[in-house]
């Protein structure tokens, strides 16, 4: 009976041996893909950036590459811990259906992920603008769940995909980062409308930010000339409305170069047969206006003066 006991302990105390070396020897195995992992992102990291050229599809690709080799070592984590493939398939199921109910969100934020990196509406770097909420920064990273953007106002927006696939985005960095900007200015119908287009037109060519002229610019199949043209876009109830049309070089800062633009105009509008218009009301009298009649108090320190209007046949 003794010799039975210290059998069955002998035994129990080797599989307890064996059991922390098989769940050593996992442990190893984990840590040694989770390296193996970065080793091979640092070997093949230079060729993908070469092969796909965007940021963000070699930062997928290389995080998928990672992900493959991780896991590969937990699967032989699993065989040494003598999981059996069924209830690796198993648990891997549950997981999925887990996943499915719970994480559904997540979920389409990852689709709609490689639908942006496979659409290509912007790329990490590149300045967009929200429309719906007036926001304007730049890409700083695209991962498959999220898109997280640094504005203008030094804060980060973070926004799950699915949500960025659902908005009007506004990419000023595509291709071509020069934009073209508007201003307009109303000036009155006895203002020298020649000169106050040349004065537009010489304003923007002077600011350091607009482009100054050379070929057109192409946008599409049409072509746009490069230098500033002021157009005659509307004889308008109080003046005739002036449409200046430039190009910037870059789109930062867009809003210091329209404020440097007005300054230049201001200043050279000093001295030229330009008025700027704004509404004017005219009073006319005539005989169908009736009469008026004006009392004018003397006895106060201060004249007043009083009108009625009396209507006449």
């Amino acid at each position: 009976m003794a010799s039975a006991l210290e059998t069955v302990r002998a035994a129990i105390e080797w599989l307890a041996a064996s059991a922390v070396a098989d769940l050593l020897a996992a442990t190893l195995i984990v840590i040694l893909g989770w390296y193996l992992g970065r080793l091979a992102v640092r070997v093949v990291g230079r060729s993908v950036a070469r092969r796909f050229q965007r940021p963000s599809l070699t930062k997928t690709v290389l995080g998928a590459i990672r992900g493959v080799v991780m896991i590969g070592a937990v699967i032989a984590a699993a065989r040494v811990l003598n999981f059996r493939g069924t209830e690796i398939l198993l648990s891997v199921t549950v997981f999925s259906a887990v996943l499915g109910l719970v994480l559904a969100p997540i979920v389409g934020s990852v689709i709609n992920g490689l639908f942006i990196l496979a659409d290509q509406p912007y790329e990490i770097g590149d300045m967009i603008e929200l429309v719906d909420r007036g926001k304007q920064g730049y890409v700083e990273d695209i991962t498959i769940r999220y898109t997280k953007i640094f504005t203008l106002e030094n804060t980060f927006l973070v926004i799950p995909n699915a949500n960025m696939r659902e908005r009007d985005v506004i990419n000023y960095s595509a291709e071509d980062t020069r934009s073209r900007l508007s201003l307009t200015l109303l000036v009155t119908y006895e203002s020298d409308i020649e000169a106050a287009r040349a004065i537009m037109e010489r304003a923007a060519r002077e600011t350091a930010e607009v482009v100054e002229g050379g070929p057109d610019i192409r946008v599409g199949s049409a072509r746009y000339p490069s230098a500033p043209v002021t157009y005659i876009k509307e004889f308008a109830d109080h003046g005739v409305l002036l449409d200046l049309r430039y190009w910037v070089k870059e789109p930062y800062y867009m809003g210091r170069v329209e404020s440097k633009l007005n300054e230049r105009i201001w200043d050279e509008l000093e001295g030229a047969d330009v008025e700027i218009a704004y509404p004017h009301s005219h009073l006319v009298f005539d005989e169908t206006s009736g009469t008026a009649r004006v009392e004018i108090d003397r006895d106060g320190p201060h004249r007043s003066a009083r009108g009625e209007s009396d209507a006449s046949d």
